[in-house]
């Protein structure tokens, strides 16, 4: 790869990822939280409890935490309150994830210093953009805004993609898949896993959905001879190719 390229690529990548830590005693829920976090490229810490999650943020404040309102113990609620009375945890974004949708538990949550609330069940994509904004704010040095993969860049501020100096017009769905390809190149999405993260687990759409939209996005970016930067992989799903932008 030269040196442009090299350069590109960087330009996409931040020198750490962001560290995010799940406070969650539900198992298959911390599960979900974790692998899709995880397949965002953050670094992901998971607890059960209220007293653990203090000791962990204590030795090492994360860059954001996602805290359950119903905990064992010490509810989400009473930890949030305790956190921030701490210097070093003052700034840190917390979501509150919780079952509880009337506005005076919205209130409460937001009072004793949650940024944001998430009733369960909640959309994942929808979820990952609230963790995306809130990193984003917190910390702008942490996350990229473009992400620059050859001669293709994606300005997530701005909603807009170029690829050579033009500009590619996508819809929503075609943006979050680019997105999603680019965040993590050569690693290979079944058309499951692309369901889950880009559309949401609660979509009532099958699989071959992906591949209408997988064309829709390759029928964009492509023009003439130009390489195709999306790799099908017979019997798995789909990656954007780890060599694209290469001599």
């Amino acid at each position: 790869m030269n040196e442009a390229n090299q350069s590109a690529l960087r330009e996409g990548k931040t020198d750490r990822s962001p560290r995010i830590l799940v406070v969650e005693d539900e198992t298959s829920l911390a599960t979900l939280l974790v692998y899709n976090l995880e397949s965002e490229g953050y670094d992901v810490e998971h607890v059960e409890n209220g007293d653990e999650a203090e000791l962990r943020i204590a030795e090492s404040p994360p860059d954001l935490v996602i805290l359950d309102w119903m905990l064992p113990g010490v509810s989400g609620l009473e930890i949030c309150r305790r956190l921030r009375t701490r210097d070093a945890a003052l700034d840190m974004p917390i979501i509150m994830l919780t079952a509880r949708g009337e506005e005076g538990e919205r209130v409460r949550g937001l009072s004793v210093g949650a940024d944001d609330y998430v009733v369960k069940p909640f959309s994942t994509p929808e979820l990952m953009a609230r963790v995306r904004a809130l990193l984003r704010r917190a910390r702008p040095e942490r996350v990229a805004s473009k992400l620059v993969l050859g001669d293709i860049d994606l300005d997530r501020a701005t909603r807009r993609v170029r690829r050579s100096g033009r500009e590619i017009h996508l819809g929503p769905t075609e943006f979050r898949l680019l997105e999603y390809f680019m965040e993590k190149p050569g690693r290979v999405f079944t058309r499951a896993q692309l369901l889950d993260s880009v559309w949401g687990m609660s979509a009532e759409i099958d699989e071959r959905t992906v591949d209408v939209h997988v064309g829709r996005l390759r029928k964009a970016l492509i023009r003439g001879r130009e390489k195709d930067p999306i790799r099908t992989v017979r019997g798995s799903g789909y990656s954007f190719d780890e060599t694209f932008g290469r001599d």
